[in-house]
């Protein structure tokens, strides 16, 4: 028996369509850096060892995108440069970088403890993702969900 899932394309799927957008190493790495505080290129460079020109494609295609914005600041006797800062379209991606590094956290860390823990700005808690249905059910496992063909599914075609 196949699965259901077979009979309909993936072509408009957007778990695909956000992996374009983001699923690559370096822009993993500088939305990282940029949640972090690090918005200047300079400081980027330094955090993330990406080379220029790779870091410089990776802005603009951020930009592009509209994850990032970029913000002119002017250190004195310097030239006006710029910072990226995240667009609420960026921010909206964070819930997925606490889930990366948790996902890290329990099969990548060393015995020490993973470099950075996701906290709560006002209380020093621990943050934690919750999977939890539009009725309120709290989702503890992984296969409690399950897919369906959306609004936007189409048939696939032989």
């Amino acid at each position: 028996m196949e699965p259901e899932a077979l009979n309909w394309s993936a072509d408009t799927c957007t778990v695909g369509l956000a992996a374009e957008v983001v699923c690559e190493r370096w822009t993993l790495l500088i939305l990282r850096e940029v949640f972090q505080g690090i918005r200047r290129f300079d400081q980027l460079t330094i955090r993330t060892e990406i080379p220029r020109q790779v870091l410089t494609e990776r802005l603009a295609r951020l930009i592009d995108d509209g994850l990032l914005r970029r913000e002119p600041y002017q250190e004195p006797g310097q030239r006006r440069r710029f910072e990226y800062r995240l667009t609420t379209k960026g921010l909206d991606l964070y819930p997925v970088l606490v889930a990366l590094g948790r996902w890290g956290d329990k099969y990548l860390a060393d015995e020490s403890g993973p470099a950075v823990e996701f906290v709560h700005r006002d209380c020093g808690a621990h943050v934690d993702l919750v999977l939890r249905c539009t009725e309120g059910h709290e989702l503890v496992e992984s296969r409690a969900v399950g897919g369906r063909p959306g609004p936007g599914a189409r048939r696939r075609t032989a």
